[in-house]
């Protein structure tokens, strides 16, 4: 296994490499203006190399969290309840949030569900920058009273 993810590293890597002399041999003012135009064809495979390492990194961390919470059922439960809080803390966020249709700067209007949706998002920030701040404080002094 890992001398075929050392192969596949090195194609990966000699692509990108290949890919990005192009770009740099065309020059700045070229790649302007083949992006002015709307031709992408100088850009788009280092795009793809982008996107695939993106995926294969997602699709691993994905496959490595999940096997290591079903391998022990102690992370299992802590995962679970970490979860939980956290839905406890969207669900509070979401029924303090209000819902007001707002106008926006280019002249659009936020609808209220928009509103609600956004306000739940900044009010959960705040509710878990709370918590947060809080538990490092009282560890803080619980090490210095210990």
């Amino acid at each position: 296994m890992h001398k075929i993810l050392k192969i596949v590293l090195l194609i990966i890597g000699v692509l990108s490499m290949v890919f990005l002399a192009r770009i740099v041999g065309a020059g700045d003012e070229e790649v302007k203006e083949l992006a002015a135009n709307g031709d992408t064809s100088l850009l788009e495979p280092m795009t793809w190399i982008a996107y695939i390492i993106l995926g294969i990194t997602l699709a691993l961390v994905l496959l490595f969290v999940v096997v290591n919470l079903f391998a022990n059922t102690a992370t299992l439960k802590n995962a679970l309840i970490g979860v939980g809080a956290f839905l406890v803390v969207g669900l509070i966020a979401y029924f303090t949030a209000s819902g007001v249709e707002t106008p926006m700067q280019d002249g659009k209007m936020l609808s209220a569900s928009g509103a609600k949706w956004v306000d739940t998002g900044l009010y959960m920030f705040y509710f878990l920058a709370v918590i947060a701040a809080g538990t490092m404080l009282i560890t803080g002094i619980n090490k210095m009273i210990k």
